[in-house]
């Protein structure tokens, strides 16, 4: 079956389960049906109706943008679909991305988006996060 690229988010529960089967932390399904529609950009791949591989732009569309939700189902891994959800990606990035935009990622595999063209910006920069109590 021909794979199909669709430039859009997933579904929320596709988007979770994606994720976890991906072996990315879980997200609530709660917060999927919030934050997919406000993704800047998304692409989804399927092989027939089932969701293989996905990823997202999210930030505030000029002065910055993050990549995020990069996923590959394991049993389609090696195959480049990775690879092509991120030239969609930096095909995106290349038409809206202004002088002056800052493009950002977490990177659980560096490497692998550093074969892309990204790079790790430590030591100038450092990434940070801070844990957050879940509204009830």
């Amino acid at each position: 079956m021909a794979l199909r690229f669709e430039e859009k988010a997933p579904s929320p529960q596709e988007f979770c389960d994606l994720r976890v089967k991906a072996g990315l932390s879980a997200k609530s399904l709660e917060a999927a049906t919030i934050a997919l529609p406000n993704s800047l950009y998304g692409v989804s791949v399927r092989e027939g109706s089932a969701l293989i591989a996905m990823g997202r732009v999210v930030g505030d569309g000029a002065c910055n943008f993050e990549v995020v939700d990069i996923a590959v189902d394991p049993a389609y891994q090696g195959q480049g679909l990775g690879r092509a959800v991120m030239a969609y990606i930096d095909d995106y990035l290349g038409s809206v991305a202004l002088p002056g935009s800052y493009v950002s990622m977490i990177a659980d595999q560096p490497a692998f988006y550093e074969k892309l063209g990204y790079r790790l910006v430590a030591p100038a920069s450092q990434g940070m996060t801070k844990a957050f109590t879940p509204r009830s």
